[in-house]
């Protein structure tokens, strides 16, 4: 399989698999519902204006804006690394991360127009284009994985948080992100010397074959 096949196919399955998910939990959850499948796992709908892992930066338009912007840059930058000797690796990693941006996208693009507003007394239902929720562009970010793995409280002896509750892992977030959150970290971890490559630390053709042997390791 050519590198561009890959890269479009994992791309397309990232999609799929991100929407199918996020539909489903908004057809048929209430805002803030939980579905407890362990005791450190649960499905817990939430919606969020912000960037990955419920993150916020400026206004809702600005972040619609510098996502599309992000992804199309991030397109240009596959193409680029297509047409030159680049690690098969990496262009799975870099994929992954662009196609998980552009899930998160297609929820502010289109969920405002094409659902209702769930409500925690209310689930949301599919309506006509253009009657749904939120203008384009506005439409929020559907999130439900949850992972309690430590829920406690601070004993009485601890200053200033005695007694609080503490939660460990407190994020809530969805497949696209989680999709981003790997690529970054596998691309730090097994592509460094790559990516400093292309900050013009060194000569590509040195730096792929030293990412190409870090993943062989790894594997």
């Amino acid at each position: 399989m050519s590198k561009g096949a890959l890269a479009l196919i994992i791309g397309i399955a990232i999609l799929v698999v991100d929407q199918a998910i996020k539909v489903a939990v908004k057809l048929n959850m209430k805002l803030d519902e939980a579905i407890t499948v362990f005791s450190w796992f649960q499905i817990r709908f939430i919606e969020n204006n912000g960037m990955a892992w419920g993150m916020e930066l400026g206004s809702k338009l600005f972040l619609s804006l510098f996502r599309i912007l992000a992804v199309c840059l991030l397109c240009w930058y596959i193409v680029r690394l297509l047409k030159r000797n680049t690690p098969r690796g990496y262009i799975v990693l870099m994929s992954m991360i662009c196609a998980g941006a552009a899930g998160n996208i297609f929820d502010s693009l289109f969920y405002g127009q094409i659902f209702t507003e769930s409500t925690p007394f209310e689930v949301s239902q599919l309506t006509s284009f253009g009657t749904g929720y939120a203008p384009m562009l506005m439409g929020k970010v559907v999130d439900m994985f949850y992972f309690p793995i430590i829920d406690t409280t601070w004993p009485d002896w601890m200053p200033w948080v005695a007694g609080q509750r503490f939660v460990f892992f407190a994020p809530i977030f969805n497949f696209a992100d989680a999709c981003i959150s790997v690529g970054v970290i596998a691309l730090l971890v097994f592509y460094r010397n790559f990516l400093s490559s292309d900050l013009g630390e060194k000569k590509p053709s040195e730096a792929a074959a030293h990412s190409e042997s870090a993943a062989d390791d790894a594997e």
